[in-house]
């Protein structure tokens, strides 16, 4: 079988969602590899996205579980490339762990592809991620990746947020030109004042609206994203909420002001102190002739 040769920054790139190519952030010395064709589209017309939120000793950590039906397609006939592999990095919020990948219920290997390359990072509106990596091969025409991750909570200005990094845009093309992300949010933990919404690359938010139910252990939530070609994108989701042991905003700004300026009032009052008690003892002290 014929297979095209080319070298890594030809590979068709992918989403920095769900995977990309490693062309996408990094170049990599090799030499020449079987790629899939630059003629290729990746498609996901649908992905599948779960969320359990619980608090473990005392931290509030989310489980993801990601289920992503994709399919090869090309732009135009030609010979499908069963010998092509595909390198690909995936984004991971910061103290991520349990990370387990797989394809078509196969567990794939993985490796921190940001320990081997330490600029390799993904932005996001709440700080920059490190990736992994692994690579595809033989790759199916039709497949199904898995990713199942851990990680804690940020508390950000006294609220629990976390994101969940929705760049699509690569997986939209004339032959697949919408995509629904379905999300599902299992809050095993007491909340208020929970906020869905989307961020831009120009941080503008726009609040989703968000479904909510009820089972005997947690309330669950649930919402959906569309996505379509040739049209403006949402951004990632953002969501935000707050726990009754969550301290306040205006608790945590009373104590980073009011704390240092009370140590350099101290501070300056003992100084005072010393110096009128010092004056103090040298006047009694002083050998000048003094008036009857």
């Amino acid at each position: 079988m014929a297979v095209r040769k080319k070298r890594l920054l030809a590979t068709t790139i992918l989403s920095m969602l769900l995977f990309s190519a490693v062309a996408a952030v990094q170049p990599v010395n090799s030499e020449e590899t079987n790629l899939l064709s630059s003629a290729s589209f990746i498609a996901m017309p649908e992905e599948y996205i779960n969320y359990t939120i619980a608090s473990i000793n005392g931290t509030l950590w989310a489980k993801i579980d990601g289920t992503y039906p994709l399919h090869i397609q090309f732009e135009t006939e030609q010979e499908y490339m069963w010998d092509a592999t595909l390198p690909l990095v995936y984004p991971t919020p910061p103290d991520t762990t349990n990370i387990i990948v797989k394809m078509n219920e196969t567990e794939l290997s993985w490796s921190n592809y940001t320990e081997i390359y330490p600029y390799a990072l993904h932005h996001t509106a709440i700080g920059d991620w490190s990736m992994i990596n692994c690579t595809i091969y033989p790759i199916p025409e039709y497949f199904t990746l898995k990713i199942h991750y851990e990680h804690p909570i940020m508390l950000i200005n006294g609220s629990y947020t976390f994101l969940y990094d929705l760049n699509i845009s690569p997986y939209l093309s004339p032959y697949s030109n919408q995509s629904t992300a379905y999300f599902t949010m299992r809050m095993e933990t007491n909340y208020t004042s929970l906020h869905v919404n989307t961020i831009a690359l120009d941080e503008t938010l726009t609040p989703i609206n968000y479904a909510t139910t009820r089972d005997d252990m947690a309330e669950i939530i649930t919402f959906q994203i569309v996505s379509e070609y040739s049209k403006p994108l949402l951004g990632d989701i953002l969501i935000t909420f707050i726990t009754s042991n969550a301290p306040s905003v205006v608790e945590f700004s009373y104590l980073l002001i009011i704390l240092p300026i009370a140590v350099i009032a101290t501070l300056i009052a003992r100084i005072a102190y010393r110096r009128k008690h010092a004056g103090t003892r040298l006047g009694k002290n002083s050998s000048a002739p003094r008036t009857p």
